[in-house]
């Protein structure tokens, strides 16, 4: 459940930057023409896209990790550069010169296993956050021969190329395709797909959206098998809401009566998908349906080959409730399937368990928090743990893989508290164990925020660096930690917000318990003034918002431009300090996270500089849900609240992430109830804005919709902005900055 992601499926919707006031209180007023007159350009650079860091184009290896494939800026052309030193070797498409077939520009490409061939489109079609539609086309890199995916098909979704690089597996209108290429013969892997019906080889709306895959396909080593995921959806409730043509890229085709868009949404306790696993034999065509019979199994997040043996998939499962994982090696051509790992929590499995797991040649790795911490492990594919890499309080946050000599680099907390006191939660580090486990290295600095990606054959890797005052800097290494070149340094960039305030990390306490807050003072601060203060906060299970990386946005300048205190804390609940700080809030959620809250804002009414009748609570999506409730618990001390696209009950959203805290409604009545902003109205004793888009897939516009409902049947009233055609991530046409200005000039006004 995040904020930032594609349109929705279907045709792209159109992204309107006028939202729609509704301000009853309002009406007529001056303060309702001031309203109107946001300073949109004032706020733009702080936020997207206008606030965006320079990053180098992703890298696309070749096999061996010497060099890499980089599309030009214009999309005309694809070069092979040499990775040491980024000199270009060769131009291997031009797009003025190909064969058979031309295109005007790629937009992005795949590279095939064997380095021979690429997949590329020119534009691409979102469907949901991940997925989309394109027009592919294979390229044959030393024939010079250009050719479309598919003729039968205009778009093409989820193209998985062979390991042999012969043969592309694709989906076209719900159904799995296979592409020879060696004959440019197309085959028909499934028939009975249908739209709100059946799904082969992708995934429905909810395995895309909280299981963050976009693919379910995987094939053989030996090229002989496509093994799928095939979604029943036919049961699933559908949700729909309607489109406008409205203003910025209008859609005239709706100018009079509105357009409806509809797909297969499953709510808290409803049906979800089910989902089936079977095997395609390419020789002779024939499709084996893999049983999989224990029957608490609810999900299959991922399928994958383990190792090089082509009778081994592995299919990992789950339970509804989400706290038991079971893995499957499964032989696809007997249909033969054996347990090979249990792994159980007492509350809900990290979805990094999961997730991310790795498949090496001769074993796998897992994340796993049964020591309370979030740890690695590795396991034969018979099952047996081989041994546990590494352990401590803290928590491992990426795996990138292990060197020829055994070393094993990952990313974590793992660090003791900075020159500021803050605990390791608010930092991540790059480390290195060495084979015996005993030798730990951390290869970036143990304060601030690194990510590294590493090349095939980890030969390098380049680590994105930056903390709470620079902007982001990556750097090429080699496997010895030799720096080989600068990427990209943001030197420019960094000096555009020089001047602005800068983040002031501190710890707090609340109901036994120190969390982790940031503050930001206005430019001219003055410790004998009194300011107004807006607290931020997104909250949700997992996530993290006080981290000491670089993060510029609206808070920069509601605090540089606009003289607000801007306090933010990260309560119980929230991620990287081990699974007890985090499962506090199993079945009940909303309950601890308000405590923690409205501890927050006596924290900030206690500080000198602070008016502390002048303290407003904002957030967007789960952010958005805790506005809420904090807003409404009877001893809230908030003046104003803002709440961007908020849940008003977790019996409005979807089954994966509502269940996975929650259980479902029928197990966990009570939590359900405490724990719905919409069941509380009758407590809300502040000024409230509402902001969502009519167009919002994830968290939809019901959901403000019954809100304000039930705020109507107690007599009570809040102002609203709406975005036309918008989804959940409101963005385009400059949009996001107004969010932020309307946001903050309702703060302006109320506070």
């Amino acid at each position: 459940m995040e904020i930032f992601f594609n349109h929705i499926t279907g045709r792209p919707l159109k992204a309107v930057a006028f939202g729609l006031l509704a301000a009853a209180t309002l009406a007529g007023t001056p303060e309702m023409a001031a309203a109107a007159r946001i300073d949109v350009d004032a706020i733009a650079r702080y936020v997207y896209p206008g606030n965006v860091a320079e990053s180098p184009r992703s890298f696309t290896y070749l096999p061996d990790g010497e060099s890499y494939l980089l599309l030009s800026k214009d999309g005309k052309s694809i070069g092979r550069y040499e990775t040491a030193t980024g000199k270009l070797l060769e131009t291997v498409l031009d797009v003025t010169h190909t064969r058979e077939n031309s295109v005007q520009a790629v937009k992005d490409f795949i590279l095939s296993p064997d380095g021979s061939k690429l997949l590329l489109y020119t534009e691409k079609h979102p469907v949901y956050r991940r997925s989309f539609r394109a027009d592919w086309h294979v390229f044959e890199i030393k024939r010079n021969i250009l050719r479309p995916l598919s003729v039968n098909f205009k778009l093409q979704q989820a193209p998985l190329f062979s390991p042999d690089s012969r043969m592309v597996a694709f989906v076209a209108e719900n159904n799995i395709y296979i592409k020879k290429l060696d004959y440019d013969s197309e085959v028909a892997v499934t028939k009975d797909g249908a739209v709100d019906k059946v799904i082969n080889g992708i995934p429905d709306w909810t395995y895309e959206e909280e299981f963050s895959t976009d693919c379910s396909m995987a094939w053989a080593p030996d090229n002989s098998t496509l093994c799928y995921l095939r979604y029943d959806e036919e049961r699933v409730p559908k949700f729909s809401f309607s489109l406008y043509q409205g203003y910025c890229n209008a859609s005239e085709e709706y100018a009079y009566y509105p357009g409806t868009f509809s797909y297969k949404y499953p709510m808290a306790g409803e049906p979800n998908s089910r989902v089936t696993l079977h095997s395609y034999d390419v020789d002779n065509r024939k499709i084996k349906d893999i049983p999989l019979d224990a029957p608490s199994i609810e999900y299959i997040p991922r399928i994958a080959y383990g190792g090089d043996s082509p009778e081994r998939l592995m299919a990992v499962t789950l339970n509804r409730a989400q706290n038991r994982m079971e893995i499957y090696a499964v032989n696809p051509k007997s249909t033969v399937s054996k347990s090979v790992l249990v792994e159980e929590a007492k509350a809900w499995l990290n979805h990094e368990a999961y997730e991310n797991i790795t498949w090496d040649a001769d074993k796998f790795v897992i994340l796993s928090e049964r020591t309370g911490w979030n740890h690695l492990y590795e396991y034969s594919y018979s099952g047996q743990q081989l041994r546990q890499v590494t352990s401590g309080d803290f928590d491992v946050t990426a795996y990138y893989g292990a060197d020829a000599q055994g070393n094993v680099y990952f990313q974590s907390t793992a660090c003791l508290l900075d020159g500021q006191g803050v605990k390791g939660a608010v930092n991540r580090v790059i480390q290195k164990i060495d084979r015996t486990g005993k030798k730990t290295q951390a290869l970036t600095p143990v304060s601030g925020w690194a990510v590294a990606s590493f090349a095939p054959g980890m030969n390098y890797y380049v680590v994105n660096y930056s903390n709470e005052s620079t902007a982001p800097r990556h750097t090429l290494y080699n496997i010895k930690g030799k720096e080989m070149r600068v990427l990209t340094d943001n030197a420019e960039y960094n000096a555009r917000y020089a001047s602005v305030p800068r983040k002031e990390f501190f710890t707090m306490e609340s109901d036994g318990y120190t969390l982790n807050g940031y503050i930001l003072k206005p430019r001219d601060f003055n410790p004998s003034k009194r300011y107004p203060v807006i607290m931020w906060q997104y909250s949700g299970p997992g996530s993290q918002e006080v981290v000491n990386r670089w993060r510029m946005d609206w808070d920069y300048y509601a605090a540089a431009e606009r003289g607000f205190v801007v306090i933010c804390v990260d309560g119980r609940g929230t991620g990287a300090r081990g699974a007890a700080f985090r499962d506090v809030v199993y079945k009940r959620l909303g309950y601890f996270e308000t405590i923690d809250q409205l501890a927050v804002a006596r924290y900030a009414a206690s500080l000198p500089f602070v008016d502390a009748s002048r303290i407003g609570i904002a957030g967007w999506s789960y952010g958005g849900y805790e506005t809420l409730m904090a807003a409404t618990d009877p001893q809230a001390p908030f003046k104003a609240a803002v709440a961007i696209a908020p849940v008003t009950s977790w019996r409005y959203y979807d089954t994966v992430y509502a269940e996975r805290f929650m259980l479902t409604p029928g197990e966990n009545a009570e939590g359900y109830r405490d724990g719905a902003p919409v069941n509380r109205v009758e407590n809300l004793n502040c000024d409230l804005l509402l902001m969502h888009g009519t167009a919002d897939d994830n968290v939809h516009l019901s959901n403000t919709m019954e809100f304000v409902s039930r705020l109507q049947q107690a007599g009570r009233g809040c102002d609203m902005f709406l975005f036309p055609n918008m989804n959940h991530s409101i963005n385009g046409c400059g949009a996001r900055a107004l969010v932020y200005g309307r946001m903050i000039d309702y703060f302006a006004r109320n506070l």
